[in-house]
């Protein structure tokens, strides 16, 4: 029997109440990591929990608003005093449809809140406790617009493009003390939160449009959240252990062969 990759370590992902974050926890959890998933949806947070330990592997599940950086350090510090953070996975994030001009103060505080300063208050917390412990692994959960120009994709845009600059920043400040971080940037992904975009945008046109936007990427079809995870999953074991400062598309194509 081929061995778990992750036997032993402690993962954090936060936004792991659904979508990617739920298919990474149940991955992760299957290849023996324990994992602690952090949401600010209590009852997606324990669902997913439940689940975990019904297959006989560890979770647990934890309120956490990634905006309140007093909170997320409680958070992090009840989680390391029990162990190691081997782990941190930054997918806790919002989307936004709009260019600069559709695009309220509000809309931008908001993304910037969530994606920018969420993924800053994690890092913050955690980075200490793998310095002390001597390692550990950071992926953060970018997007191809980090890297190409969307339409109306204004603030949502900005706030990936600093989680991008952010993980190339720390994988050079901190490769004397073995941490390794590196960036995910997926294309459009069939999750909860493209169904419910569809319902709202284009009520009784649901089918038309998911086919419509699942055309718009080479391959022809959205991703799924289980080959993000899967993805991830290489990224956080030991079969990574050379890979720091990058960024890895996972986009049907779409960012080489949709120009």
């Amino acid at each position: 029997m081929e061995a778990q990759l992750l036997a032993g370590k402690t993962a954090v992902i936060t936004g792991g109440g659904s979508g990617i974050g739920e298919a990474l926890a149940r991955k992760f959890a299957a290849e023996g990591a324990e994992v602690h998933i952090l949401d600010v949806n209590r009852e997606t947070a324990e669902s997913v929990a439940r689940g975990i330990l019904a297959q006989k592997q560890r979770a647990s599940s934890c309120v956490c608003d990634v905006t309140r950086q007093k909170d997320v350090i409680a958070v992090m510090d009840g989680i390391a005093a029990r162990g190691r953070i081997d782990i941190l996975v930054n997918n806790a994030g919002v989307a936004h449809v709009g260019n600069v001009e559709s695009t309220s103060e509000a809309d931008l505080d908001r993304l910037f809140s969530i994606n920018v300063k969420g993924v800053y208050n994690c890092l913050y917390a955690v980075i200490p406790h793998m310095k002390k412990q001597g390692g550990g692994c950071v992926v953060n959960m970018a997007s191809i617009a980090s890297v190409v120009g969307l339409a109306d994709r204004f603030a949502y845009s900005m706030s990936k493009g600093a989680v991008l600059s952010m993980t190339y920043s720390v994988a050079k400040d901190y490769l004397k003390y073995h941490i390794r971080c590196n960036a995910i940037s997926p294309a459009r992904i069939h999750t909860p939160f493209v169904d419910g975009f569809l319902s709202r945008s284009y009520p009784g046109r649901e089918k038309e449009m998911f086919d419509q936007l699942s055309k718009t990427q080479p391959m022809g079809r959205m991703g799924e959240p289980q080959e993000v995870a899967d993805l991830a999953l290489f990224l956080c074991s030991d079969k990574a252990s050379f890979i720091t400062g990058s960024n890895f598309p996972i986009d049907g194509g779409f960012i080489k062969l949709n120009s």
